[in-house]
């Protein structure tokens, strides 16, 4: 207890300079706090995505990796962040209809990765099939 108690002491010493006239501190206190609201937001948008990704591998069998580059592809078509997108998606999965330009967008991630898996499967040009 006695260390939150000087946490909150020094909480408001620094607050107490800022407001005081010190510009420099007041400055760094103000971009600490912004960088502070990023990296929430960003922890928060990750577990979005996690479950998305999470979501992806189970529907279409795939990959770690594979189930985020679809959610990549599906944001870049999209003009979308990534947060967004796995937002949507974890959305439709409670019931929600996802966008008419996310589902698009997902149906040609989809065939292009299907194509991908069939070209791989496919026996060399100069072997011949059985």
């Amino acid at each position: 207890m006695h260390r939150t108690t000087l946490l909150h002491e020094d909480y408001w010493k620094l607050r107490a300079q800022a407001t005081w006239g010190n510009a420099a501190a007041g400055d760094d206190l103000v971009a600490l706090r912004a960088e502070n609201d990023q990296l929430r937001r960003a922890l928060a948008g990750r577990a979005v995505i996690d479950q998305a990704r999470g979501m992806m591998m189970v529907l279409t069998p795939c990959s770690r990796g594979t189930a985020r580059d679809l959610l990549v592809d599906v944001s870049r078509q999209c003009h979308t962040k990534l947060a967004e997108v796995a937002e949507a998606m974890v959305a439709a999965w409670e019931g929600k209809p996802l966008p008419e330009r996310m589902q698009r967008a997902l149906r040609r991630a989809l065939r292009r990765l299907y194509a991908e898996d069939r070209r791989c499967d496919s026996p060399p040009a100069d072997e011949p099939s059985r």
